[in-house]
């Protein structure tokens, strides 16, 4: 069993490598495929004027530049991110109310009682502590401040995740399988673990609502292949798979996509849970 330190590196040795670039190379997709998903979660957050947030997991800072147009001139987000080649993106864009630190939510030294409001789109899910990493938020919180963020559910109910996994798993070299506490990006899945995670952290007054939405994968079946083993879970296995074995794997992927594909596109459905509380 890995040790939360040994987890923690792991985190941020893929998001300031292959998981950073891959996140940039495939940064257009991604966008339209998050776009109902940060319109729901942005409205949750409901940011206000003058209000000072922090955008957790802010990667290259769309997120953050939607909340620094909702608190305006008079506030400020401050993004946090892992992946330099992500923030660094970020920087390039960054609004004059906002600015962006490489740092762990678990460690970084927030301003105490300082913050309305902490926001994440998908990035809390890889905390490798995370009673610690929502305590630390805790603190930075004022006390009438609240929390805000986006999840995906379990990786049964995300067929867009799912499918292409099954489909190759036949002809590629086993995927890791996470511990029930480990990071990674369905660890949040489980509702009660999340409401045990955020009440030991100290916070009251939760709330978990179902948002299910179809996710857009490509503009067509090859697009989504050739991207399978660019970024996601899918990478490594096809990184450590014979030329042969891999291009099996993708004939299995295009096949399981084929009743999917529309003249939008493929999608399949999706399924988030979208959290909110206050600091108890």
């Amino acid at each position: 069993m890995k040790s939360v330190a040994e987890l923690a590196a792991e985190q941020a040795a893929f998001w300031n490598g292959p998981g950073g670039q891959g996140w940039l190379a495939a940064y257009r997709r991604i966008q339209r495929s998050l776009v109902d998903i940060n319109q729901a979660v942005l409205t949750l957050a409901d940011a206000r004027p003058s209000e000072r947030l922090i955008d957790v997991g802010c990667g290259t800072g769309d997120t953050t530049a939607a909340l620094a147009a909702a608190v305006g001139e008079s506030g400020h987000v401050l993004g946090l991110d892992i992946s330099e080649p992500l923030i660094e993106a970020a920087r390039a864009n960054a609004a004059a109310n906002s600015s962006f630190v490489v740092g762990d939510a678990t460690t970084h030294p927030f301003e105490a009682g300082a913050f309305d409001l902490v926001f994440s789109r998908f990035g809390v899910m890889f905390f490798g502590e995370p009673v610690v990493a929502f305590r630390n938020l805790h603190r930075a919180l004022k006390p009438s401040g609240r929390l805000a963020f986006v999840c995906w559910r379990t990786p049964q109910e995300n067929p867009w995740g799912l499918a292409p996994v099954r489909a190759a798993a036949p002809f590629l070299p086993p995927l890791p399988r996470p511990g029930p506490e480990d990071p990674g990006q369905y660890s949040f899945g489980d509702r009660a673990r999340v409401e045990r995670i955020l009440g030991e952290a100290g916070f009251a007054a939760l709330s978990l609502k179902s948002l299910d939405v179809p996710i857009f994968m490509g503009k067509d079946v090859a697009e989504v292949v050739a991207n399978a083993d660019r970024f996601g879970p899918l990478a490594r296995a096809f990184a450590e798979a014979t030329p042969e074995a891999a291009d099996k794997a993708r004939a299995a992927i295009a096949e399981a996509l084929a009743p999917h594909a529309k003249p939008k596109g493929v999608t399949l459905p999706g399924a988030c849970w979208l959290v909110s509380a206050k600091p108890s």
